[in-house]
């Protein structure tokens, strides 16, 4: 489990997160909503250790990154796994370095152990035969795919993913969606989705924290985002033709 307790981050005059708590569950698909500039991304940054949060706790489980050591802050790491909004793959290595990364940093294993950790991650997510190939022959779905097993390359207890369905069509969306949350039940890791797509919010919306303007403004799960009578997050859900029709169905 990771949470936060009265987390607030400030950039000069901008209050980016103003006193946020919540507890993003393990073996849950946890979801991170709200507008462009609402706070999710800096929120992730703090929960990765990548901006300092001003005050308040981050707790993966028990212990607080804003009482680490950078030694044990780099051990904790190697539990983290990262998927970034664009991928982030290396252009400059194909499929099978890219996901071999991380375990050359952080791990001890032998290269076939490496190379064999290598494939099995690469099939769990429905990749094969594919070791060879550069980032730039792999289509927008299949560059999410490699992002995700370089990811969970080292077993991670945790993984973090930002906007993992942005610039895919809906049908890829709704792919890597479902694979994100059966890894995600299937290890039992804590996965932190940050994203604006509420057909993800609806599909795999286990566990929601809706960010207004750097605060909690609702926190539930996507069968309760449907009767919300919070008006700012009715006001973000249901500004797509897709949740009104929901809502007019459910009511």
């Amino acid at each position: 489990m990771v949470e936060v307790k009265q987390i607030s981050k400030q950039f000069g005059d901008n209050q980016v997160l103003n006193d946020i708590s919540f507890q993003f569950e393990k073996g849950k698909t946890n979801l991170v909503i709200g507008q462009s500039g609402s706070g999710k991304t800096v929120l992730l940054k703090c929960l990765l250790g990548l901006f300092k949060a001003d005050k308040g706790e981050i707790l993966f489980d028990g212990a607080d990154i804003l009482d680490m050591t950078s030694k044990h802050l780099k051990l904790l790491r190697k539990e983290v796994g990262m998927v970034f909004q664009g991928g982030a793959l290396f252009d400059s290595m194909d499929v099978e370095s890219n996901v071999m990364f991380p375990l050359k940093m952080f791990s001890q294993d032998s290269k076939e152990e490496m190379l064999e950790r290598v494939n099995f991650c690469l099939t769990r997510v429905n990749l094969e035969n594919v070791n060879k190939l550069y980032p730039q022959a792999l289509s927008g779905g299949m560059k999410k795919r490699v992002a995700i097993a370089r990811a969970i390359a080292l077993n991670p207890k945790y993984l973090l993913c930002d906007e993992p369905n942005s610039g895919l069509d809906p049908y890829t969306a709704i792919l890597i969606d479902n694979l994100l949350q059966e890894i995600t039940h299937e290890y039992g890791m804590t996965t932190i989705i940050n994203t604006h797509d509420m057909n993800s919010v609806m599909e795999i919306g286990e566990k929601i924290l809706f960010i207004k303007n750097g605060k909690k403004a609702w926190e539930g799960s996507k069968s309760e985002i449907i009767q919300t009578d919070t008006e700012s997050l009715r006001d973000f859900v249901f500004s797509s033709e897709l949740f009104k029709t929901i809502r007019r169905h459910a009511q």
